[in-house]
């Protein structure tokens, strides 16, 4: 990572790597095979959970959930975590309600019940 910090690529802020311009982004984004995007979505919302439950931060379990609804329920491993992913989405669409975001609650319950 840190020569990608010396060619200008990345910088780092307060610990974060963060890509220097938008279509260096989106050009790495591009890199990875159409096919395995939603994958590589589901696994970083995944990820996310758990972090986001610990500090108990509602934007970031949105984040988490809108990249696991990225995924799509053909990247679920068993229905165990079917059930799991469907009541992240039920919670995030309440919290969402919550704050008068009825158009983010009603796409997390949307796709909670597509798990």
């Amino acid at each position: 990572l840190e020569i990608a910090i010396a060619e200008g690529v990345l910088d780092k802020i307060n610990g974060n790597y963060v890509f220097c311009h938008d279509r260096l982004q989106e050009a790495a984004y591009n890199l990875i095979e159409p096919e395995n995007r939603s994958l590589f979505h589901f696994k970083y919302g995944v990820a996310l959970v758990p972090l986001a439950l610990e500090i108990q931060d509602d934007m970031m379990l949105f984040c988490a959930a809108s990249q696991i609804n990225l995924g799509g329920p053909a990247a679920v491993e068993n229905a165990e975590q079917a059930v799991l992913i469907a009541n992240l989405n039920l919670s995030a669409g309440q919290k969402a309600m919550g704050m008068s975001d009825y158009t983010s609650a009603y796409s997390f319950f949307d796709h909670g019940i597509s798990f």
